[in-house]
């Protein structure tokens, strides 16, 4: 029996399992689950002390996300109400489901030698693998290394179960395209990518996808190709993070403005013109951008191919993730030029960081560029309070939630997330907090007014912003 075959006995997507509920996979999910024609949804996940509350969370119709999550919430609670949503810890309900997506991270351990960590998502696979029957549809969605579907993902189903890819169940690779702060939007509005094993595959995977998209369309292609879009795209956008980053380390050299050379660049339009510049800042965080980069290069290494390229030319996708992973180093040298300024050395200051996680108004912390900075300073004396409205915990990190403590005797205060919060500080509360005579002040986003922390005696320093960098401290 063919596969066609086998999936027209299965008939219609009916039963959709995720596998990894994080910001991926339970609005994935809660998605799916919300499609009239779909009967019910498993989302599975590991019940580990890190991660296990979203079990119970979830099934009781509550957000373990923390952050601002429009129509999440409502589109939950309309689930499990309905009865179509559980999420559970016993993956042999797999066995149950017509299509399964796979969503886990996929760092990397060390991106030097570009070597990926796969370990979680080989786990995950093995699971889907051991409960995979005949006639199913496997996507993995999480962002993996060029060759990996056709490779070792499909090496570890086909072991798992005894199956054969494009024989005897369909496999598909459908790259996740979302942000934290609009993940629901995101997924539905995003046009999706779908390459499949094969053209039964990726016409199995257009099914499952059609119905949770508004505006978004499907573009079909291979699994290596799906691999490609979603390592190139992520990692175009760090280039162009790159470019302004670097632009504003260049007009804080010269001394001019990097927003004035930004809005005038941004300004010239016309047929043919694209000016597609971003905004610099003290560092790039998340899961998709400090990594996709590695695996697309490594892409390269794994599928082979001799690559006509500059002898001795270093590439130009791993020079801009250098100078993003530098931006947080830069925020510490700032601080320190500042705090020699206030005739303080950064041994033994006091800094108040200004948020943890990497996107603003969200409890997304993951691979946060706060952490870089974190370390560079305290590694050289400094004592650091970290305070973020949405992130509550974190490994070996205290974080509060209350400013005000955060600010009490700060020598620095370094905004490293650009929260709105933090757009209403106010210059002459938050320095009679500190109780410093000339704080000192690091604007790594842009958000606040310098001239008024200037007028009150602050020493401002900003990224890209040359031509205050070095402005009189008033008395």
């Amino acid at each position: 029996m063919t596969l066609s075959q086998l999936i027209a006995n299965r008939g219609p997507i009916r039963t959709i399992g995720v596998v990894g509920m994080g910001y991926v996979g339970i609005p994935s999910a809660v998605l799916f689950a919300n499609v009239p024609s779909v009967h019910h949804v498993y989302g599975f996940q590991r019940d580990s002390p890190s991660s296990g509350f979203k079990i119970s969370m979830l099934n009781r119709g509550e957000n373990p996300l923390i952050g601002e999550e429009p129509d999440l919430p409502d589109l939950l609670r309309s689930a499990v109400t309905a009865g179509k949503l559980t999420c559970t810890s016993d993956f042999s309900f797999i066995k149950y489901c017509d299509a399964v997506t796979i969503a886990i991270q996929t760092p990397f351990a060390d991106p030097k030698e570009l070597i990926p960590d796969f370990s979680p998502l080989s786990d995950g696979l093995a699971i889907v693998g051991k409960n995979l029957e005949q006639g199913m549809l496997v996507v993995i969605e999480s962002t993996i290394t060029p060759g990996t579907t056709q490779g070792i993902a499909r090496e570890i189903l086909e072991s798992g179960s005894g199956l054969r890819a494009g024989r005897d169940f369909a496999l598909a690779h459908a790259p996740e395209r979302v942000m934290a702060g609009r993940l629901i939007r995101n997924i539905r509005e995003h046009d999706r990518v779908v390459g499949g094993f094969d053209d039964v595959s990726t016409k199995r995977a257009i099914e499952l996808y059609s119905p949770v998209l508004t505006k978004g369309r499907i573009i079909p292609m291979t699994t290596t190709a799906a691999e490609v879009t979603k390592t190139a795209e992520n990692t175009f956008r760090d280039l162009q993070i790159a470019a302004v980053n670097e632009l504003a380390l260049y007009c804080e050299a010269i001394g001019i403005n990097v927003y004035d050379v930004r809005e005038g660049i941004a300004s010239l339009k016309g047929e043919g013109i694209t000016r597609a510049i971003l905004f610099p800042g003290s560092g790039v965080g998340g899961h998709c951008l400090p990594k996709d980069t590695y695996h697309l290069v490594r892409g390269l290494k794994v599928l082979g191919g001799i690559q006509d390229f500059p002898t001795e030319t270093e590439s130009l996708y791993l020079v801009a993730r250098s100078i993003n992973s530098f931006m947080p180093v830069h925020t510490a040298n700032l601080t320190e030029t500042g705090l020699l300024r206030a005739g303080k050395q950064i041994e033994g200051a006091r800094i108040a960081l200004l948020g943890w996680a990497f996107i603003p108004n969200t409890g997304d912390s993951r691979n946060t560029p706060s952490k870089v900075f974190f370390d560079h300073v305290t590694s050289r004396g400094a004592t650091v309070s970290v305070h973020d409205p949405y992130v509550k915990e974190e490994p070996g990190i205290s974080i509060s939630g209350d400013v005000e403590p955060v600010l009490k005797g700060a020598d620095a205060v370094v905004i490293f997330t650009g929260h709105s919060l933090y757009k209403s500080l106010q210059p002459a509360r938050c320095r009679k907090i500190t109780g410093a005579r000339h704080p000192v002040i690091v604007d790594g986003r842009n958000i606040i007014d310098p001239d008024a922390f200037i007028r009150d005696g602050w020493i401002y320093l900003g990224i890209g912003r040359g031509d205050l960098n070095n402005h009189p401290v008033i008395d």
